[in-house]
């Protein structure tokens, strides 16, 4: 078994010469992935600050584009994405922009099919990522748990509707909405895994929209 070595202690084994800038960025497209169950037609990697301005010499734009093409941190293909098929299996774009209210490695990746979505998140250092909104809602996805996404129509009760059903424990319950008694979003990170069963109970509840099961990412 191979044993590891200060470099993986400190930042994950990757392809690419910055943890936040290439493995951050791929995770980012992972997560993204997963969140997104449809085939997308058109997909808009919008990279900020820092991001826009060294990305391309990172790898960020590959190693984005390639997470969200379900390729992993220390796969090899990375570095020659744009020359590979899978690369043409979708249309894809990318913009480079500066707002000093996001953070320095922040990235909007706006998906365009059935359904279209918005999802923002942010490299926050040693391969570690945060996807921090999708479409208006925040949220609070790490890819360190398995984590359940819901949307749904916010009415008294909900959370214990959905949370009752759950057997596993709840690492962390985050939850927002538009205003009272509108569309509402509730991301549960779990411990443990749920089964298929407890994810068709949760989409037949009423007045839940989406349910996303959305596995932890590899370490």
């Amino acid at each position: 078994m191979r044993q590891s070595s200060i470099i993986d202690i400190i930042s994950p084994i990757m392809v690419g010469p910055s943890s936040s800038h290439t493995a951050g960025a791929v995770r980012l497209g992972l997560l993204a992935r997963n969140i997104y169950s449809g085939q997308p037609a058109n997909v808009t990697f919008k990279l900020y600050n820092s991001y826009a301005s060294t990305g391309k010499g990172h790898g960020t734009d590959k190693g984005i584009l390639a997470g969200f093409l379900g390729l992993s941190v220390d796969d090899v293909r990375i570095r020659n994405i744009f020359d590979l098929d899978i690369a043409r299996s979708i249309n894809y774009s990318f913009q480079y922009l500066q707002d000093f209210n996001r953070h320095p490695n922040a990235v909007d990746i706006v998906i365009k099919g059935t359904p279209n979505i918005s999802i923002s998140g942010d490299s926050i250092g040693a391969g570690e990522v945060v996807v921090n909104k999708i479409d208006d809602f925040s949220v609070n996805l790490t890819g360190k748990y398995n984590t359940l996404l819901l949307v749904y129509k916010d009415i008294p009760g909900m959370i214990s509707s959905v949370t009752s059903k759950i057997s596993v424990n709840i690492a962390s319950l985050n939850c927002d909405r538009y205003a009272k008694g509108e569309d509402a979003s509730m991301c549960i990170a779990l411990d443990g895994e749920v089964s298929d069963e407890v994810i068709n109970i949760l989409k037949n509840l009423p007045s839940v929209y989406i349910v996303r099961y959305i596995r932890k990412l590899d370490s």
